[in-house]
């Protein structure tokens, strides 16, 4: 493990939407947010969505609140100073390093994506920032990123929160995302964390979800994949699920004091045991 400061770990990196041809599903996700960083290709896809999935858009920023809940759960409360955010997508705001080094100025960021729009972005956008690293990786090939981010700013000795939001619904049963989500919580230590969001078709009509998977299907670098609340929770095999479990995004870790929106995500945290 190097010293602090940003770093870039260059690797070769998989081809996805590295053209504006091909919808990107980090893209289309930043759209939803409201950033700037996406081409005509991913608005219309997302807008496709958007036909079949009203709230679609919804959902994305709701994901992004639970983002902001769990990185403050585990850094504030469990005292988590380390994190391994894959699939991180493009920086917008209120991004996991800000959040961490909120918490404690002496937090550890690793950002991982295969998208080279996104990879391009966050070298640009946070190089000045202390305690960060952006690496290019595949989180169906997992190995690679725990070498990387070890050499480059993760000690694996001590606790660290892999971060899986909103990603693991971009690889099918075939790529073996199980699989991939052992390795990682294998190399954890004890005390470390998972926590995992990830789109599902049980608060939805069957044809309104196999048209959006279709939209993926067609038009974008990755398909959609939803999972029920069963195939979700067992992502953390292994670990102690944190209250309230594997739960609806929108009431982790409590209800809303309105109704929230359909279900579109299940979310949770996963302990390492001590």
């Amino acid at each position: 493990m190097s010293g602090s400061g940003f770093q870039y770990a260059a690797r070769a990196e998989a081809d996805p939407a590295t053209v504006q041809g091909v919808a990107s599903p980090a893209r289309m996700y930043d759209y939803w947010l409201g950033g700037k960083d996406h081409f005509a290709v991913d608005r219309a896809a997302a807008a496709e969505v958007t036909k079949h999935i009203p709230h679609a858009a919804q959902a994305a920023q709701q994901n992004r609140a639970f983002l902001g809940r769990v990185v403050t759960y585990l850094a504030r409360d469990l005292g988590i100073r380390q994190f391994l955010d894959i699939g991180s997508g493009l920086p917008t705001r209120r991004n996991v390093h800000e959040i961490a080094l909120g918490t404690d100025d002496g937090c550890r960021v690793a950002y991982v994506d295969n998208d080279l729009v996104a990879l391009a972005h966050a070298r640009a956008l946070l190089a000045t920032s202390e305690g960060v690293t952006v690496i290019a990786g595949d989180l169906r090939d997992p190995g690679p990123i725990l070498g990387w981010a070890g050499e480059t700013m993760l000690d694996f000795s001590q606790p660290v929160a892999v971060l899986l939001l909103a990603v693991l619904h971009f690889v099918p049963d075939s790529d073996k995302p199980y699989a991939a989500v052992d390795v990682l919580k294998d190399a954890l230590a004890p005390g470390s964390a998972l926590a995992v969001s990830h789109i599902t078709a049980d608060g939805i009509g069957t044809e309104q979800s196999l048209a959006a998977q279709q939209v993926y299907q067609e038009g974008a670098s990755a398909p959609a994949v939803p999972r029920t609340k069963a195939e979700v929770t067992r992502f953390f095999d292994g670990l102690t699920l944190a209250i309230p479990g594997v739960t609806d995004i929108g009431d982790w870790p409590w209800p809303p004091e309105k109704p929230g929106l359909p279900l579109s995500l299940y979310g949770g945290v996963g302990l390492k045991p001590r």
